[in-house]
């Protein structure tokens, strides 16, 4: 079933999850053991991050270096068609633009559709460092509103390749990235909802914000978006803080603001352990304020972790 399928359909706030692939040659089983545990909270669907080749600098036998293109966290697509065939569960693979030409996304997209994987999460992705060159009129996506666009000229039956022009339509509903307190290379909030908007424009079914730990940002943000004529569902992501180094981290990553209360409590505490107590029942009061505004859906980045989650969902009902 779609996302936008889901959102509609429910009489109560949905959950879900966002997950990471394993590093080049990892063990599957940690991440097998993580959707074990988050599947027991009926998540109707489940995001697997998607990640470019990335520049690498590796010392030579000469005291050198040597640069090489490698895929960091491979495996997207096989953990979206286990998440879907083992567990049930619809996947949300993101599509990125980063790293990636449009002929290999409009692969990557009719491997999904033979999968009858039919949601997707189209975002530019993080800059690796690779550019990836561009050889006999291959091209790639820029920005997300244009990845969003190949994959609705797709949904109308419209590729790139010429031996495609009369292939089927696909169906895929595309959900998109918001910024409660705006993309770090915006100049402001009000430009940054324009770029979103035209994404919706573009065929975006549903947003999912960036993370957050004020909720006043993100019920802002919403009522931003719809006086500026917003109407798809935008689902807040909430992430649980569960060491000091996030401290630093998470605004370095994400370009978001911690909190004062929430950072002196972190600031303060013993150890990680301690941190961990802290940042859940921080998200506890979070979910709780938006589960009284009764918002679409709570997505949670939990990565290969799945512990932190389990304590929250002690403190909170669905």
């Amino acid at each position: 079933m779609k996302v936008i399928e889901h959102l509609s359909k429910a009489n109560h706030t949905l959950i879900s999850f966002e997950i990471i692939p394993p590093t080049r040659g990892g063990d599957v089983k940690q991440l097998m053991n993580v959707l074990d545990e988050i599947v027991k909270y009926n998540p109707p669907f489940i995001d697997i991050t998607s990640h470019a080749a990335e520049v690498v600098y590796e010392e030579t036998h000469s005291g050198g270096y040597q640069m090489k293109i490698k895929r960091k966290r491979p495996g997207t697509l096989g953990i979206c068609a286990l998440i879907q065939n083992k567990y049930n569960v619809d996947a949300v693979p993101h599509v990125i633009c980063s790293g990636f030409t449009k002929e290999e996304t409009e692969d990557f997209l009719i491997e999904l559709n033979y999968l009858g994987i039919d949601n997707v999460l189209a975002i530019r992705g993080d800059d690796s460092g690779f550019k990836k060159p561009l050889k006999f009129g291959r091209s790639a996506n820029e920005y997300a509103v244009d990845l969003i666009k190949q994959i609705s000229n797709i949904n109308e039956g419209k590729y790139i390749e010429d031996s495609l022009l009369d292939a089927e339509p696909m169906d895929f509903c595309v959900g998109t990235s918001g910024y409660p307190e705006k993309h770090f290379e915006a100049p402001n909030l009000m430009t940054d909802i324009h770029y979103t908007k035209e994404k919706v424009d573009a065929g975006a079914c549903y947003i999912v914000t960036q993370l957050f730990f004020n909720n006043q940002a993100y019920f802002d943000y919403v009522d931003i978006c719809r006086k500026e004529g917003i109407k798809v569902p935008i689902i807040p992501g909430l992430k649980i803080i569960t060491s000091k180094s996030q401290l630093v981290n998470v605004p370095k990553h994400f370009y978001i603001d911690i909190p004062p209360d929430l950072t002196e409590e972190i600031i303060k505490a013993r150890d990680d352990k301690q941190v961990v107590e802290i940042g859940v029942e921080w998200t506890a009061k979070q979910v709780e304020e938006l589960l009284n505004k009764n918002v679409p859906a709570i997505h949670f980045f939990i990565m290969q972790n799945a512990d932190p989650i389990n304590k929250l969902m002690k403190k909170i009902k669905f």
